[in-house]
């Protein structure tokens, strides 16, 4: 079972960035996929982009040109570059992996954006 751990969220002004980071707890190097998913009060939780281990990279329309995905393999890391942030990324951002026929599930790490 792959743990995933993930941290960087906090408090920014709109315009700013945040990188969270997502450690997971054995090699990536052979998981399918990982990527972000987030969770904004009263709403479902919805893509923001993933990466598969093979480098495609696919954003919701959201993010795009503002959010950048990346993967460290030697770290077992996955990174999400978000700039431009507004008011409306508010939300619980979850990293998760997917390999084989199952889907692992970090903590969440919460990003609030001010106006």
């Amino acid at each position: 079972q792959v743990q995933l751990v993930e941290s960087g969220g906090g408090l920014v002004q709109a315009g700013g960035s945040l990188r969270l980071s997502c450690a997971a707890s054995e090699s990536i190097f052979s998981i399918n996929r990982m990527g972000w998913y987030r969770q904004a009060p009263g709403k479902q939780r919805e893509l923001v982009a993933t990466e598969t281990s093979g480098g495609s990279k696919n954003y919701a329309d959201s993010g795009k040109g503002r959010f950048t995905i990346s993967r460290d393999n030697a770290k077992n890391t996955v990174y999400l570059q978000m700039n431009s942030l507004k008011p409306e990324d508010t939300a619980v951002y979850y990293c998760y992996a997917y390999r084989g026929w199952d889907t692992y599930w970090g903590q969440g790490t919460q990003v609030t954006v001010s106006s």
